[in-house]
């Protein structure tokens, strides 16, 4: 995840047509810094560049992520030619934190931003090239339902969010309204990161009646749903019974903070983030 070099690109695009394969290198996952809770809490926090998760401490942490935004504002996107003001896109960038999990609304950010809303789906879909955000799509077939239609935005890298957002410690999480989101964050990231189907299709479900899915994967072997619920007690709202029978879904998955698997409804499997990773692996 990040930048990549123009001079690489370039010689990609000009010399190496029809020879050359593009690999996706993200951040830290769970599977690869240890599958204990302390490193579960790290993650969220701190988000998976090596530098900010191996930081000596929170404080030190933060420290490099604020630079590392500030860096890539201000040397790496001028470097790809994207020649936009910095102070423009790191507003953007902020608004886009505050908006973490939320559905897209071009006309709402320019009016907050007082920015026209070509300008912001333009900063987007920057911030969407440079790995930097993920705009995860709805599910669009034709089910008789009245879906959602607007993409929904997540930060692609917690710990960018916090920095972001001037989240220090886990207790200032924890206290903060962006918890939630910022957990739901993570959990679709490790689980599109742990898909090795390169036909599946990650989107979110969303009707306007309220039934609702965080993510939907359809792969060859079938359709799967998940919903992504911070804490050790997670509770579901009516809308993702509905939702899995809009879909003919069975069986859901309620991916929590906890390690224990069981069955907490006959259409939900609460798990824990490493064994459904391995799951969908």
């Amino acid at each position: 995840m990040g930048s990549a070099s123009p001079a690489l690109r370039r010689q990609a695009a000009e010399s190496l047509a029809g020879r050359v394969d593009y690999l996706e290198l993200r951040p830290f996952a769970l599977d690869e810094v240890g599958e204990t809770a302390e490193n579960q809490a790290r993650l969220l926090l701190r988000g998976g560049y090596p530098e900010s998760f191996l930081a000596p401490n929170d404080k030190a942490s933060l420290r490099w992520r604020q630079a590392f935004t500030r860096t890539f504002i201000e040397q790496d996107l001028p470097q790809l030619g994207i020649n936009i003001p910095a102070a423009h896109i790191r507003r953007f960038w902020q608004m886009l934190a505050h908006l973490h999990g939320q559905l897209w609304n071009a006309s709402q950010v320019a009016g907050s931003l007082g920015m026209a809303p070509p300008t912001m789906r333009r900063y987007l879909d920057i911030l969407t090239d440079t790995f930097m955000v993920r705009a995860l799509q709805p599910y669009h077939a034709n089910l008789g339902k009245r879906l959602i239609k607007a993409p929904k935005v997540y930060l692609r890298d917690n710990g960018l969010l916090h920095a972001l957002l001037g989240i220090e410690t886990l207790e200032d999480l924890y206290g903060h309204p962006v918890v939630g989101a910022s957990w739901e964050g993570l959990v679709i990231e490790h689980l599109i990161g742990s898909l090795h189907d390169h036909t599946a299709e990650p989107c979110f479900y969303r009707t306007v009646a309220g039934a609702e899915l965080d993510l939907v994967v359809s792969t060859r072997t079938g359709m799967h749903a998940l919903e992504a619920k911070l804490g050790l007690s997670p509770t579901l709202a009516k809308g993702y019974h509905h939702a899995l029978a809009d879909l003919g879904i069975d069986l859901g998955y309620v991916v929590y903070s906890g390690t224990e698997s069981y069955r907490m409804a006959k259409d939900a499997q609460v798990i824990g983030l490493a064994e459904i990773m391995r799951e969908l692996h």
